[in-house]
């Protein structure tokens, strides 16, 4: 049979990360027709064609589970036999004990047999399924079930089914973990089973396995890296292995690789660049490596925190420290909040400790199990250290500043970041330096700061002989709206013109694309590893001698030899300083306020572990909670196991979403998701994609945006414009979405609301969305029937308002000059520290009013109004106002114009509070 690539017209996206929908779907569909294919009511025409139908699926089938260890091959060759010699009752019966398997993930427990003709032992077995359907997910997490991926160049099913039986019969009951073998041919089916089966926890490569796979996946072409094939075909053997590996590592570094080569093993080891856990010699039996293949899971499974907390829960012990609830001693001697306890139950009690009690770490100084879950969640997040913080990024992002920042430093820092890190600039005393963000208008959000304006601010402190103050650059990826950065060319264009710069990315919002091979190419502890790796590679030695010499003819004195060109750092200048805070309770598993630091600093050590101790110490509770920490320990198992998985069924949710209301006739006339296009401007999308799907040819061009763009959009958020119904923001997302449908979001804005999934998402909620967003839609189709005359007209102005005349969003005006730095009138840092204490000083501040004009006269009469505070609308939540700041007309208009309920740091009743003229 021919098992060419059948997959139709899907693409590289649709397919990559809605494989298992396919799968599952396509096995349903061969259910459905094999169950109704010898019905009498079917002509001999439909007969044919439902005969047609079902060997194209089983095809596609076949082809896809040349991937997977369940169903195995011999299985597929069954299931194909039947459909040859057309006995559909047995193959009915087969997909339908494959379908159902795979949905309930029984498979995982017990092998299934295909071939059963007795009906007793049959329904035996059917029945034995059915109830091992309540206990299945309990039963994984017991004995978890992985998948072997074994990569050679078989010749027959036979001997690839000879190998399986050959790891099978190692499999032993006490077994930490259960796992079955998935067999293929060749380097390129090896990366493509990487790629769409997520159970692959571990590969065996072997011998001399062919470079190309007969399948033809062509869709696969930008995920398998422009395989090089006259340059693989010149390796030998044992070289072909380790690139493979190589490769394997860079899509999923979570994988455990070994290597059995029929080469001199000495040989081997000396070519082995790291990837590999063992290196074996060609031998008979694989007792070692099945074992190596099971402690290396272990290494991965293991969580020393969690863990140390389970046995500790479970000791008995005297409580005569500072905790009544631990060991829920003061709630089970109370009559009265007993409930509390039947609530969350004894085990979050039981859990309650104090480091100064003994028997567990310490998060101040961890030398035990605490400071090994951070080490294991170093290796799981690409940085080379990890800290856990229990009190939200909030906290983390002031211990980063306090650790790099010294009073008089200058920090360019994103205006509309979170609220800490303005915060954190008055802390540390920074001279701080706003970039604006590209505006939105039309939604009234801001996008993301153009890499232009950052190295045009580093060009300002250059020419003032300023460069040696600026020490750090914070930015926010991804944006709360889902507008990501390219990372590593941001900052390797800051570092050619400031070699020492520090980073810090505010990525609250992304852990989970760590997980995900293409967005983690734009998180900043992989850009910081590949950058690292390039710049001590001779190759870029070379690149970058040539990039001298081309420079010489340029005038480095005009901006446009700087701002016009793609610069690239020196070598041996070059220091990579970043850092990463993540808010893991947000997209990944956490309890609340779980977060993490990320550190990739080749200085931390020599310069900054000392003041970064001492800031950690400063911001973090000498009495954490145990259970946050212990959250965050089971998180990284999780996501090292199965983030993989979790995170393609995130995207693949998303898809669906925008796919569904992109088509919706009813919905489009009321909602219209926000497509590349509108949230990131055209001179940032060098690609040229405008939108990564279109109703006539599916999802596409995703991988060219990521590969060329400036900013990109993150395909898991959902910003939906709500402008046509005539509601704004704050009103759909409280009176429509919660109060009605108990629906929870977070994010709005005047005319958008925002949907994110994450990996709890399922197709079931994206479902009851639409149910909903389609029974909003329809309730404002029958109010918009029963208007008057001037209620409808009232409508449609609500509507104007809302989708046509948008007040402009403010950039950043100045600070005052008397907060501005007194020799370099031309860079634009100001002391946001001195402004915000002198803001409390009730002799030097005063209140102006909006409503009666007051502002406006001030402002007419020429007089600078100087804020005394921030002034933050929610939404947007970014403040438009900071301490020291002069307030613009456009300010105020912007404020005036808004219809929001809560600004903070303005009282409607005084006014906006200013330093008095004097």
């Amino acid at each position: 049979m021919n098992r060419a690539n059948d997959l139709g017209t899907n693409t590289s996206i649709d397919f990559f990360h809605r494989f298992s929908h396919i799968r599952i779907d396509t096995w349903g569909k061969v259910k459905e027709l094999t169950k109704f294919y010898e019905q009498p009511w079917l002509s001999e025409s439909r007969v044919r064609a439902v005969h047609r139908t079902i060997g194209k699926l089983l095809k596609q089938l076949i082809s896809l589970e040349e991937y997977t260890a369940f169903p195995s091959k011999s299985d597929m060759e069954y299931l194909w036999s039947m459909f040859q010699c057309e006995d559909f009752v047995s193959l009915n019966r087969a997909v339908h004990r494959i379908e159902r398997a795979l949905m309930t993930d029984s498979y995982r427990i017990r092998p299934l047999q295909l071939n059963i003709q007795d009906i007793s032992t049959l329904r035996q077995e059917d029945d034995q399924e059915a109830s091992e359907r309540q206990w299945v997910r309990r039963s994984a997490v017991d004995r978890p079930f992985f998948e072997l991926q074994v990569v050679d160049n078989f010749n027959s099913i036979n001997e690839e089914e000879s190998l399986r039986s050959a790891f099978l019969e190692l499999r032993h009951p006490e077994d930490e973990f259960v796992y079955d073998v998935a067999t293929v041919k060749s380097f390129e089916d090896s990366l493509i089973g990487i790629l769409i089966n997520p159970n692959i926890q571990a590969c065996v490569l072997r011998y001399g396995f062919p470079l190309r796979s007969v399948n033809g996946y062509d869709i696969f072409r930008h995920y398998l890296l422009g395989i090089d094939e006259s340059r693989l075909n010149r390796m030998t053997e044992l070289e072909r292995s380790i690139e493979l590996g190589r490769l394997i590592k860079q899509i999923r570094p979570e994988i455990d690789l070994f290597l059995m080569s029929g080469a001199a093993v000495e040989k081997s080891v000396s070519q082995d660049t790291g990837h590999f856990e063992r290196i074996f010699y060609r031998e008979p039996g694989y007792l070692e490596c099945h074992q190596s293949i099971l402690r290396a899971l272990h290494s991965r499974y293991n969580t020393p925190f969690f863990s140390a907390l389970k046995r500790y829960s479970r000791r008995p012990t005297g409580v005569f420290h500072a905790l009544p609830i631990s060991r829920g001693k003061s709630i089970q001697r109370s009559h009265w909040i007993r409930d509390f306890a039947d609530f969350y139950g004894d085990n979050i009690f039981m859990a309650e400790t104090s480091a100064t009690s003994g028997g567990l770490d310490s998060l101040l100084q961890p030398t035990g199990p605490l400071k090994e879950a951070q080490t294991k969640a170093a290796r799981a997040y690409g940085s080379k250290e990890t800290y856990f913080v229990t009190n939200g990024t909030s906290t983390a992002n002031k211990i980063v500043l306090q650790a790099l920042i010294e009073p008089g430093d200058v920090v360019l820092v994103d205006r509309d970041c979170h609220k800490s890190h303005h915060y954190g600039m008055v802390m540390m005393g920074a001279r701080t330096t706003y970039l604006d963000a590209y505006p939105l208008d039309e939604f009234s959000m801001y996008g993301a700061v153009p890499l232009r304006s950052i190295k045009q601010q580093l060009l300002e402190f250059k020419r003032a002989g300023r460069l040696d103050e600026v020490k750090l650059l914070i930015l926010t990826n991804c944006t709360f709206d889902g507008v990501i950065y390219n990372v590593r060319n941001f900052m390797e264009q800051c570092l050619a013109i400031k070699p020492d710069l520090v980073f810090l990315w505010d990525e609250a919002w992304f852990g989970f694309a760590c997980f995900n091979p293409l967005y983690r190419t734009r998180t900043a502890m992989a850009a910081a590893s590949a950058l690292k790796r390039k710049y001590e590679s001779p190759e870029y030695a070379e690149r970058y001698e040539q990039y001298c010499r081309d420079r010489a003819e340029l005038d480095l004195d005009d901006d446009a030899s700087w701002l016009d060109h793609k610069l690239i750092p020196d070598p041996e200048k070059v220091r990579l300083r970043v850092y990463s805070t993540q808010s893991t309770h947000k997209t990944l598993t956490s309890m609340r306020q779980g977060s993490m630091i990320h550190v990739y600093d080749q200085d931390f050590r020599h310069h900054c572990k000392a003041a970064f101790d001492e800031a950690y110490m400063t911001h973090t509770s000498t009495s954490p909670n145990y259970q946050i920490l212990s959250s965050l320990d089971a998180g990284r198992r999780q996501v090292e196991l199965e983030g993989y998985e979790l995170v393609h069924k995130q995207i693949a949710a998303a898809m669906t979403l925008r796919e569904q209301i992109y088509n919706n006739k009813r919905l489009a006339k009321y909602f219209r998701v926000l497509i590349t296009r509108d949230l990131v401007p055209e001179v940032f999308r060098f690609s040229g994609v405008e939108n990564f799907y279109e109703p006539d040819s599916g999802w596409s061009r995703l991988e060219d945006a990521w590969m060329a763009d400036e900013f990109v959009l993150d395909l898991s958020r959902i910003t939906l414009h709500v402008g046509r119904t005539g509601v704004d923001g704050d009103t759909f997302k409280n009176e429509y979405l919660m109060d009605q449908f108990g629906i929870q979001i977070n994010k709005t804005s005047r005319n958008t609301v925002l949907f994110m999934t994450h990996i709890g998402t399922n197709r079931s909620s994206v479902t009851f969305l639409l149910e909903v967003l389609e029974k909003i839609a329809e309730d404002i189709d029958e109010k918009i029937e029963d208007f008057s005359a001037a209620e409808r007209q009232l409508f449609e102005q609500r509507v104007r308002d809302l989708t046509e005349e948008q007040p402009p969003l403010p950039d950043f005006s100045r600070f005052d000059d008397r907060f501005r730095h007194p020799d370099t009138p031309q860079t634009i840092d100001g002391d946001i520290r001195t402004a915000y204490f002198e803001g409390f000083k009730e002799e030097l501040c005063e209140y102006i009013r909006f409503d009666n004009g007051d502002v406006f006269r001030e402002l007419q009469s020429g007089r600078d109004l100087v804020s005394a505070g921030f002034v933050t609308p929610y939404p947007p939540g970014f403040p438009v106002l900071v301490p020291g700041q002069v307030v613009s007309r456009e300010i105020i208009e912007f404020l005036m114009a808004l219809d929001v309920k809560e600004i903070h740091g303005y009282r409607a009743e005084l006014g906006l509070r200013v330093f008095k003229e004097s």
